[in-house]
């Protein structure tokens, strides 16, 4: 099931928003975020008006009423815990990232199959894969992200939806095949490179 593109698009504007708001700005125009996210105001209003959020007839939005709704439409006012699997380079920069003071999202723990990652420091507690299905049940972890070597992907894949998980940040470059209830979304970086690269040297 593909990630929806408005949702996308949403949480964009609420990074306009705070951007807008540190600048010391009270309130903000669909033509204002539309400029800021490069869309059309008629876009900005028909993607909230998809969320139900509304603004105000010319008055345009607050933007501590607007961050804070977008806030609860996300249950950003929560703390979302996930978990990793593979606990390479990709895991480690992906824990350190994540897991800082001004994200509500927060990866509580990893799981590799290497036993010398086991046994090493990291800012969470690693795991064996092997804990995996115990640990999902008994956190109540809906949300994983997998970065593992690709002959391994979709095995790990499949043990993550046996485990309860719903939703698979995928950084492999294979394409999972998994239930219609699951969510995948896939983050290949090498293929945004090489399409980003073609752009730059398709305009020349």
């Amino acid at each position: 099931m593909p990630v929806n593109k408005p949702v996308s698009r949403i949480l964009q504007y609420r990074n306009c928003l705070l951007k807008f708001r540190s600048l010391g700005f009270k309130k903000v125009f669909s033509y204002n975020l539309g400029e800021e996210a490069g869309v059309s105001p008629e876009q900005v209003r028909k993607d909230f008006s998809t969320f139900g959020i509304k603004g105000r007839k010319k008055g345009g939005y607050f933007i501590n009423e607007l961050v804070g709704t977008i806030n609860e439409l996300f249950n950003s006012n929560q703390s979302q815990q996930i978990i990793v699997v593979g606990m390479g380079n990709i895991g480690q920069a992906l824990t350190q990232y994540i897991n800082n003071d001004e994200s509500y999202v927060r990866i509580i723990a990893a799981f590799d199959i290497n036993p010398v990652k086991l046994r090493m420091k990291f800012i969470i507690p690693v795991y064996p894969v092997s804990e995996l299905g115990e640990f999902v049940k008994k956190e109540k972890i809906k949300i994983a992200v997998l970065a593992v070597p690709d002959i391994a992907a979709q095995e790990m894949c499949n043990k993550l939806i046996e485990s309860g998980i719903y939703g698979i940040l995928n950084f492999t470059p294979l394409i999972l095949k998994v239930p219609d209830n699951v969510i995948v979304s896939n983050v290949n970086i090498q293929n945004e490179i090489e399409e980003l690269i073609y752009l730059v040297n398709f305009k020349k």
